[in-house]
């Protein structure tokens, strides 16, 4: 939708995108089938199938964003704000925007992806924290070892966007919790002289840690939802 409205052409999946679409896909299509296949009273295989096709949409969304702050940042020159003209501050806002939007969304989708994996392995992590977090529902999926080359898998995947994931969960909590998080910047360039220009910040490495992390989620949910279907019936106790 985004590439439309930007005068860009439609997207074409591939890579680790691609991947995990196509395992969600194929996870909701069984989903279907099994509802067919039995009448499914208490609604379980129902829910989880408009779980799955709503990550297939947040996915989508932030991989959205993730270009649109991208495509801005191109039009971004200066790199002082008091340099900016008119159109270009118009630009910078646009890409903050969009990227603000995306690493917001990134952890809302992995704490969807825990929902998931909470229902569909009866992990039951409410017991645990009663508003869980994806973090907390890998932490509680390793106690049951049940399924140890999934959590391995997922635990393995964090770990190795371990720093970007922080950065992005830094400015997470700013935008939620303090300020904004493009702010915090220019706060601190106040603190050593309060009349000096500010300077913008790394706006280059700030994406860089919004694509990683757009790839940690679809390596995730890659994982999930292959384990899961080539696993099925077993890992749901309904089954």
């Amino acid at each position: 939708m985004l590439r439309i409205l930007l005068g860009e052409p439609p997207r074409v999946n591939s890579g680790v995108l691609a991947e995990a679409m196509e395992h969600m896909a194929e996870f909701a299509s069984l989903l279907r089938k099994e509802m067919n296949r039995y009448e499914d009273r208490d609604h379980e295989f129902r829910k989880l199938e408009i779980w799955t096709r709503g990550l297939i949409v947040s996915l989508d969304e932030l991989e959205q964003s993730w270009f649109a702050a991208a495509f801005y940042r191109k039009s971004v020159k200066a790199g002082y704000m008091d340099d900016m003209s008119v159109a270009e501050q118009g630009e910078y806002a646009r890409y903050v925007y969009f990227y603000k939007n995306g690493f917001i969304r990134v952890f809302s989708l992995l704490d969807k992806l825990g929902t998931v994996l909470n229902s569909l392995y009866d992990l039951n992590t409410s017991r645990v924290k009663t508003h869980f977090s994806y973090f907390t529902v890998l932490r509680e999926f390793h106690t049951h070892k049940e399924h140890t080359v999934l959590a391995d898998q997922l635990e393995n995947i964090k770990n190795s966007y371990r720093e970007p994931l922080q950065n992005l969960r830094k400015r997470r909590n700013a935008e939620i919790h303090y300020m904004n998080a493009e702010m915090q910047d220019d706060l601190w360039q106040r603190h050593q002289g309060l009349h000096d220009k500010i300077q913008l910040e790394d706006l280059d490495s700030h994406l860089e840690d919004l694509k990683q992390g757009l790839e940690m989620v679809c390596k995730s949910l890659e994982a999930v939802y292959k384990y899961s279907t080539e696993h099925w019936p077993k890992n749901i106790g309904k089954s």
